[in-house]
């Protein structure tokens, strides 16, 4: 079920949007890389990345397999809980949601990602580590496609582990993963409101969609990071 709301949500954000986005000029590169570098630091009562993934660790008696699942498994919770609140409404709402939507879900996911490199052995501090990261976030299909057109360099690991940071790597790669947010979230904004008649059926459905993406992201994470040295 949840696939195949993915499919459709894919497919009408690609087409229609841009359409929405217009409608989102708050919305910048500069909003993903912030939502990072608040996932690694932590932000309100949601503690750093590392902080949060180490007590997962130490809360599954330091079996790391376990930990780095806990950690997917929570933010999934925390992304379904943003995708309901930013999702009842009507279409009339979406130039307020949509940002919001987009910074909360960045937030979720850069902190999961993150967490799941530091279990991993990955210096959160590191640029080539941050990239890697964020490029996580357009998930495995989209990252094998944007490589193939020579639109990113290589996937998350070997970004990761280049021998040297791009300094040109660090827009490229926001602005890749906003509009990949962006397309993701307007399409589910359209697919909730069109014709929707009971407003409470966009959080459900907002719910669902952001919680698979995160779950989805979540593994690939946990498939490309593969285990370091822990410093």
């Amino acid at each position: 079920m949840a696939g195949t709301t993915k499919k459709i949500v894919t497919t009408v954000g690609s087409t229609l949007g841009p359409k929405l986005v217009e409608l989102a000029p708050g919305v910048s590169a500069g909003v993903v890389q912030g939502a990072l570098q608040r996932a690694i630091t932590g932000v309100g009562p949601l503690p750093g990345a590392a902080a949060a993934a180490d007590k997962q660790l130490e809360e599954q008696h330091g079996d790391l397999k376990k930990a780095v699942r806990e950690v997917i498994e929570n933010h999934v919770r925390y992304a379904s809980v943003n995708g309901f609140a930013t999702n009842i409404g009507g279409l009339v709402t979406t130039a307020v949601t949509l940002p919001a939507n987009v910074t909360g879900l960045a937030l979720i996911e850069c902190r999961m990602v993150a967490g799941i490199a530091h279990l991993r052995g990955y210096d959160l501090d590191d640029p080539r580590v941050r990239d890697a990261i964020l490029v996580t976030l357009l998930g495995e299909e989209k990252v094998n496609k944007q490589v193939k057109k020579h639109k990113l360099p290589a996937p998350p690991m070997a970004i990761a582990t280049a021998p040297v940071h791009d300094p040109d790597l660090d827009r490229i790669v926001a602005a890749e993963v906003t509009s990949e947010l962006l397309t993701r979230v307007a399409g589910k904004r359209l697919v909730t409101t069109v014709g929707r008649k009971v407003p409470i059926v966009g959080g459900v459905v907002g719910a669902s969609v952001d919680g698979w993406d995160t779950y989805r992201i979540g593994r690939y994470a946990s498939r490309e990071l593969l285990p370091r040295a822990r410093r």
